[in-house]
């Protein structure tokens, strides 16, 4: 056939391979084809990358002309470069055939099979057409086959190299060896070819370090290293050379007693190599295999603090995209490692990331999963860290909930079964000290004593379990005094010390908790052993901790406790300084959590007060900012007032500390105190309101930015947190890095000039701003003295004691009210209230007289003047404003004046408040008045309110005519549209039933129609050019029990959204004789046809006096202005 096409052209088409592997087992870079016409000329196709199947697909074609021998070659090779080849490659497949064989096929694709490679035959598809005519141009141009030195011996060195693999005989090694060295001697440094001449000696020489045929590893690696500088990233072969680099450093780690430091630069290559190496390619199955393996032996690590092994398990993630099956390890390891880093700094950003870290490792493992109870221990054991640090009592929930589930993972047997009984037991022991519940403790202590079991003498961790037993029985003992509890404790923590090494990182647990044993033992023995050993093993570990290590805290409260017991026992003064210093350094302690500071710094503030330290004023302004700081980090509304309530003792820090400053004659600094402590919550969320013109003024970009973070807090704090506890993690920490923002712009406007006290707690020269049109009465409830402290229009307060009257007393009278009250609501309007009358006496009297004394007789405050009441802690739940003497003058001359008889009484919250609805007096727009009624709240929501309709008629007629009027009621007073009203009109009388949550203030609510328009549903809304609002609906203007300073209720709401004026009521309004007051009220308000919401106390004042013939007297009572 072949005489019949002499002359002819035919195209050749190598469609792709299969089975195409090196005999070396060497990854290639590529595979090519080559076809020998004769002994000087070939052609090659290009240069394919290998599938992970190792195929190839080629789809490369060369039109040939049959001059030339009927005979012809075909050779598969395999190069490793995919740039500048050096020599031919290896030899994967070589065939001898003819142009007759090809062309027998006709024009369709055929395979031919080359001789076999370990039991495989590698194969090609090929398609071979003769063509009729061909253009000179279109035939191949061919390669001369004239082989320099440099290519004989490379090519030398792969045969060599192949045999060897093959073979393993070792002289094989050598040829290979010396071809590649004979090689790399001809390309010096500056030599194109250098860096695959070093790959090919250096590959061949790794191979022969891992059969054992070779022990030079060093220069293995380094010449890899040389290889890889002279192949930068951007190289064809940068990923190749990757690979032999991670390759070599694996064997080195797997032979050399798996040095940490080889694993950790594998990992390191890997995380460069995988994005490298295209999905599909040879290479990357490969590389992934080894990258396996970096990731299995990263995960056998042990656990390092270091910021170089974070980074290392932070690679190994990158290492394992979601569905890799090393993911859920990688990340509970990468967990537990910053975890232990918190444990040692503190840094509340790494426990957040630990236990989103947690949370991932066990969303990836379903029921079922074996590594599942491991990762719930381990998320449990961070969410409880953070309880610790932060104090969230769901945090504590849910580490008992994911500790009980791993539990039941490991039933009686497992051999992991000890860890949850220890770590389910620790978690709920704090539990009992929140709650309570003998069940909690009598249930850890069940839980350690199986633990123990389970960890017999020689165990390595029977001294946590030891140390945790008598952690458990020592806080029965605290909580309960079961005597026989504190000495077993004292026992076990000895016993737990005598097991633990000296250089235990945990030692100091121990060392802590006995101290606090011994020292609640030598409180009832006086034995002085005790509390000098108690004193000795803290400063045993103070001296094992670093400076900044959060456990310190534990050794300074630990101190105090000890030399504060012995200081009550021997009464050593020096004892009692160094006990106030323990103090100190434990809630200033930086790296330790606000939930652990703070009580410690209410202790010492308590024992200054009892034992009369110079340290008072300092420990009770500590403590005002650890709570002001705790407060703020709190990422929900709900959330802060939590964070308020949870900490014991801190409710009454602001009155206290402002008696102690009053009783140190220091009235100034008092009045500070008391502004910074109370009010907290309004202050926290006015900080994102502040008014920046004059900021804007100094620094407009920095005004511009600090108004955008602002906008970014708002819009994150939210009123509540989300059910979703991985949901509400993300929440806390986006909020609290905006705060982290926040403070550092904050403190770049504080470094202007004129600006060094923006957004601090105001001085009084600020606050006596709220006195600009009349004294501010701030009264005082503190359980050291009950006091009023008056702020006059100019010059020093004035400090009123009120001896008369204690805070038990001030308590009682608080109750009494409240039974008169409920008695009034069950008598005839004409019955007097003899009850009420007593009281309101006791009021006067005990009270309100001596205040009144100094207005009158001191600053000389003419009749009918404007006096503002800032009430404190149970004078909240007092009406200061009706205190009344209900008697005749001595001469007989009529009777004794009231309070409203002498003065024009309202409420301010906290003097900021009344500054602040001053400055947004300056804002006004033009008066629009609306009437909100809903007197048939919809069935079942609260009963009918009969005269609601009639009020609001009533109103409506009373309103100037020249003014905007609006009525809204029945079915259109719904929660929307009396929210919009709110938001549109200046001016607004709602008539409704109110409710006060006491549970939880931000849920108290006005009922509308279609459900219930909250307290948080108005503090989210910034109105400032409202000016007035009545609110006449019951308990709109009384705070909750727990909370009284932060006056969390609805007109204080109002006030914070921008009214500027408003009136509120103490109790429950009875509608039917409220109207009167209304009547009366809006009569005096507009006599002369001007909006002025300045009148409103002075027209409250008015219409009481005016309907004393139709209304009860708790009825009058009931209504107070706040605000202007």
């Amino acid at each position: 056939m072949l005489g019949s096409i002499k002359g002819r052209y035919i195209r050749l088409e190598v469609i792709g391979g299969i089975n195409l592997q090196a005999p070396s087992e060497r990854i290639p870079a590529g595979v090519y084809v080559s076809i020998n016409l004769d002994s000087s000329s070939r052609w090659k196709s290009a240069t394919r990358v290998l599938s992970s199947d190792k195929s190839v697909a080629w789809a490369d074609d060369v039109t040939l002309c049959l001059d030339a021998s009927p005979a012809l070659s075909v050779k598969i090779r395999a190069s490793f470069e995919l740039d500048r080849m050096l020599g031919n490659g290896e030899l994967v497949g070589e065939l001898e055939t003819s142009w007759d064989a090809l062309l027998d096929h006709g024009h369709e694709p055929f395979d031919i099979s080359f001789p076999p490679i370990r039991g495989v035959h590698p194969s090609l598809t090929l398609k071979a057409t003769v063509l009729h005519s061909c253009d000179n141009q279109d035939s191949a141009l061919l390669d001369s086959i004239v082989e320099c030195q440099i290519t004989q011996d490379t090519d030398a060195g792969h045969a060599q190299f192949a045999k060897y693999v093959a073979s393993t005989t070792v002289s094989h090694l050598n040829d290979a060896v010396q071809h590649f060295q004979l090689v790399l001697d001809q390309c010096p440094v500056s030599h194109p070819d250098r860096a695959a001449a070093l790959t090919n000696l250096t590959w061949a020489r790794l191979q022969g370090y891992i059969r054992k045929d070779i022990e030079d590893i060093d220069s293995i690696t380094s010449l890899f290293r040389e290889a890889l500088a002279l192949r930068p990233q951007g190289h064809p072969d940068h990923p190749l050379s990757l690979y032999h680099l991670l390759k070599a450093l694996i064997w080195r780690f797997s032979k050399e007693t798996f040095n940490a430091a080889y694993i950790h630069e594998s990992a390191q290559l890997s995380r460069k190599l995988l994005p490298l190496c295209p999905e599909g390619t040879y290479l990357r199955g490969i590389a992934a295999n080894g990258v396996d393996y970096v990731i299995r032996e990263c995960n056998k690590l042990p656990i390092e603090t270091s910021d170089e092994y974070i980074c290392l398990r932070q690679i190994v993630l990158e290492l394992c995209p979601l569905g890799n099956e090393h993911r859920p390890k990688s990340l509970d390891t990468l967990a537990w490692a910053i975890r232990s880093r918190f444990e040692q700094c503190g840094s509340i950003d790494d426990l957040d990331e630990c236990i989103q870290r947690g949370r991932e490792a066990v969303s990836l493992c379903s029921e079922g999963h074996s590594g599942r109870d491991s990762y719930l221990n381990n998320l449990g054991y961070s969410i409880l860290s953070r309880f610790d640090h932060q104090g969230d009592p769901d945090d504590l929930e849910e580490a008992i909930s994911l500790y009980e589930e791993a539990l039941s993972l490991r039933p009686v047997g497992h051999n992991s079964r000890h860890f949850s009984l220890d770590n389910l037991a620790v978690a709920v022991v704090p539990r009992f000290k929140l709650r309570g519940d003998v069940n909690d403790i009598t249930r850890a202590i069940n839980l350690h004593r199986e633990a123990l079991t389970l960890r017999p003498p020689g165990d390595r961790y029977r001294d946590c379990t030891l140390n945790n037993l008598a952690f458990a029985l020592q806080t029965r003992h605290d909580k309960l005094d079961v005597s026989e509890d504190l000495n077993e404790a004292i026992d076990l923590y000895r016993d737990s010390l005598q097991v633990k090494q000296f250089a235990d990182p945990e030692r100091h647990k121990s060392l802590h908790n006995l101290s606090a044993a011994l020292c609640s033992r030598y409180t009832q023995t006086h034995k002085s052993e005790e509390v000098e050993e108690a004193i000795q093993v803290c400063q045993e570990s103070l001296k094992a901790l670093p400076s900044l290590h959060p456990a310190r805290y534990l050794s300074y409260m630990r101190l105090q406790q000890a030399y504060l017991s012995r200081y009550r026992v021997q009464h050593n003064l020096a004892d009692l300084s160094l006990a106030v210093e323990n103090f100190r350094l434990a809630s200033q302690h930086p790296t330790q959590g606000f939930p652990r500071r703070i009580p410690e710094a209410i202790n010492w503030a308590r024992q200054a007060e009892l034992y009369r330290h110079d340290s008072t004023l300092e420990a009770y302004q500590t403590c005002l900012e650890l709570f002001d700081n705790h407060v703020t980090k709190r990422s929900t509304i709900i959330s802060r007032r939590e964070a308020a309530t949870a900490v014991r003792g801190a409710q009454s820090l602001p009155v206290d500390a402002a008696s102690y400053a009053a009783r140190c004659n220091d009235l100034v600094r008092a009045v500070e105190l008391l502004e910074h402590g109370r009010g907290q919550q309004w202050s926290l969320a006015s900080r994102l309101r502040t008014p920046l013109e004059d900021l804007k003024s100094a620094s407009p970009e920095l005004a511009q930015k600090l108004s955008e973070i602002n906008k970014r807090l708002s819009d994150a704090q939210g009123s509540a947190g989300s059910a979703d506890r991985g949901a509400a993690d993300k929440a806390a920490i986006q909020y609290r890095r905006l705060q982290e923002q926040w403070g550092a712009v904050v403190t770049e406007i504080r470094n202007l000039e004129g600006f060094s006290r923006f957004l601090l707690p105001p001085l009084y020269e600020d606050l006596q701003a709220a006195a600009r049109h009349g004294p501010v009465i701030i009264l005082i409830a503190s359980q050291y003295l009950c006091s009023a402290i008056i702020v006059p229009t100019s010059g020093e307060p004035h400090h009123v004691p009120l001896p008369s009257i204690t805070l038990t007393e001030l308590n009682n009278l608080k109750g009494r009210f409240a039974r008169a009250l409920r008695n009034a609501s069950t008598l005839g309007p004409k019955v007097p209230r003899n009850d009420l009358i007593v009281l309101l006496r006791t009021v006067w009297d005990e009270i309100m007289l001596p205040v009144v004394n100094v207005l009158q007789h001191v600053l000389k405050l003419k009749f009918n003047s404007r006096i503002w009441l800032c009430p404190t802690a149970a004078f909240t739940s007092i009406p200061l404003h009706s205190a009344h003497p209900f008697r005749t003058n001595v001469n007989c001359s009529g009777k004794e004046a009231c309070l409203e008889d002498l003065y024009i009484c309202s409420y301010t919250p906290t003097l900021s408040a009344l500054i602040r609805s001053r400055e947004m007096m300056k804002r006004r727009a033009p008066p629009s008045f609306v009437a909100i009624g809903q007197g048939q709240p919809g069935t079942g929501k609260s009963k009918a309110l009969l005269a609601v309709d009639s009020e609001i008629e009533l109103v409506r007629k009373l309103v100037p005519m020249t003014v905007n009027r609006t009525t809204i009621s029945g079915n259109a007073a719904t929660r929307a549209g009396a929210l919009q009203a709110l938001q549109e009109d200046t001016w607004v009388h709602l008539a409704c039933h109110g409710k006060q949550d006491q549970t939880q203030p931000y849920n108290s609510h006005f009922v509308m129609r279609d459900g219930p328009l909250t307290l948080l549903d108005i503090m989210e809304k910034d109105i400032p050019n409202a000016e007035f609002a009545f609110l006449s609906a019951c308990h709109t203007a009384v705070g909750d029990e727990e909370t009284p300073d932060e006056v969390i209720h609805l007109a204080a709401g109002l006030q914070f959204s921008g009214f500027k004026s408003v009136i509120g009521t103490l109790w429950e309004v009875d509608d039917a004789v409220a109207k009167h007051v209304v009547e009366a009220f809006y009569e005096n308000m507009f006599e002369d046809g001007v909006m002025d919401c300045t009148k409103a106390a002075w027209a409250l004042n008015r219409a009481t006096h005016a309907v004393k013939t139709k209304v009860p007297l708790e009825q009058r009572m009931v209504f107070i202005h706040i605000g202007v």
